[in-house]
């Protein structure tokens, strides 16, 4: 059995965007015990004492969009270019590398191989390799001549989609991958602006295939989660039954209706890294430079992405940070950048831009995490630094002092543990 370990002198951060206060914190097991403003209010003879040393104490940061199968890409060939023994491995790097930066949660957008997701989710929960908890996805279900799909006439490609056309064929294989063992169903019914075929303002995926896959997300209880840019895209996923919207850069003013009037039932998360970084040029090592018109349209999406996200935040919509990082460019490992670019393009405050990378990340899990909060989990991370003033502090590894899954110490504090027992004598 778990023992107990008493945080003290720490700064709390609870995932509410509450103001942080002094106090200290009781881990039961994998549980959050007691918190108590109070920093020595709490009584815990026998727990590990971890003095923080007016550290910042808050929850595990949860990634709302994860990639870590594609593996810092250069090119979406590449993916399906890789065997899946070294892809794997890969894979089980990333997810290691989520975790040495403090994410304790990560919500898969898509894998790039079908089981991909599911063998690293389970390994981990088996305690057999470190990593965050997951929530696993399919591969992109994509229609032909859709994101995702490489093919050629005159030769087989792959990356991580798995093609379907008409109904039948993509209920067939949603209802494969929920066999196989995934908790979230990934679509594709809009297109990418680096897709000369299908682009992003442009609604690929008719309204019989989309509801084929969210006639077995909810037959079986999975996410159904969608790559919608285009304003139709949104709004046929809204009128299906999908639960997580990825982008909705594009939407026009029925879509923000309808994404209002599912506020409750509903996430968006608009994938900012991505998209930011490219119109500003930082791909021009991998062929997309500021005047590549790739990048020019992403300034133009983005604008009208940032527009519309401010948007949906009066309106109570909850959006999350997580922005397609797993590129070449946007790569694995800087993934906290994202809650800086909430902060100084969507305007959020550093608080607010926190409670959306964990309490509403806990909410997008269904898992009682994203909180310092009595009977929630116990991932927590210890940090050197205030973010409520400087949210970039959760972009340096380094400054994660401490992190903690499940209510056990992945990474051990920084300050030498000791235990209550002998502190009183």
């Amino acid at each position: 059995m778990m023992g107990e370990t008493l945080f003290t002198n720490v700064r709390i951060i609870d995932g509410n965007a509450k103001k942080p206060f002094s106090g200290s914190v009781l881990v039961s097991g994998n549980r959050i015990k007691k918190v108590a403003k109070d920093a020595k209010a709490i009584k815990a003879p026998g727990a590990e004492v971890v003095d923080g040393g007016g550290q910042t104490l808050m929850p595990g940061l949860i990634e709302a969009h994860a990639h870590i199968s594609f593996c810092n890409t250069p090119d979406l060939e590449s993916l399906g270019d890789l065997p899946p023994e070294e892809h794997t491995l890969q894979t089980m790097k990333f997810a290691k590398v989520m975790l040495d930066q403090g994410f304790t949660s990560l919500f898969s957008a898509a894998a790039a191989k079908a089981r991909l997701d599911i063998v690293i989710r389970n390994a981990i929960d088996a305690g057999d390799i470190p990593g965050p908890r997951m929530r696993a996805a399919s591969p992109e279900l994509t229609p032909t001549s859709g994101l995702g799909d490489v093919r050629r006439r005159h030769i087989h490609r792959e990356t991580f989609a798995i093609v379907c056309d008409g109904p039948d064929e993509f209920r067939r294989t949603a209802r494969e991958m929920v066999r196989e063992g995934v908790d979230t169903l990934k679509i594709n019914p809009a297109g990418d602006e680096f897709i000369p075929f299908a682009r992003a303002h442009e609604t690929i995926m008719n309204e019989a295939e989309v509801a084929a896959v969210c006639e077995v997300g909810r037959s079986r209880g999975k996410n159904v989660a969608a790559h919608a840019r285009s304003a139709e895209s949104v709004k046929m996923c809204l009128r299906q039954g999908a639960n997580v919207l990825y982008h909705c850069t594009l939407s026009d003013e029925e879509a923000l209706d309808m994404l209002e009037a599912q506020k409750d039932r509903v996430f968006v998360a608009p994938t900012i890294g991505m998209a930011w970084i490219t119109g500003q040029g930082e791909g021009k090592d991998y062929g997309i430079d500021y005047d590549h018109p790739v990048a020019e349209y992403f300034r133009i999406e983005g604008a009208q992405g940032i527009k519309n996200m401010k948007e949906l935040v009066k309106r109570g919509v909850r959006v999350l940070p997580g922005g397609d990082y797993g590129f070449a460019w946007n790569p694995i490992g800087t993934n906290a950048r994202d809650m800086e670019h909430f902060v100084k393009l969507l305007g959020f405050s550093p608080l607010e831009a926190i409670r959306a990378a964990t309490r509403y990340g806990g909410e997008l899990m269904q898992m009682e995490v994203g909180l310092v909060k009595e009977g929630y989990l116990a991932d927590l991370i210890l940090v050197d630094g205030d973010p409520s003033k400087d949210i970039s502090i959760l972009q340096d590894a380094s400054r994660m002092s401490a992190i903690m899954k499940d209510g056990a110490f992945y990474k051990s504090p920084v300050q030498a543990a000791r235990k209550g027992a002998l502190a009183a004598e």
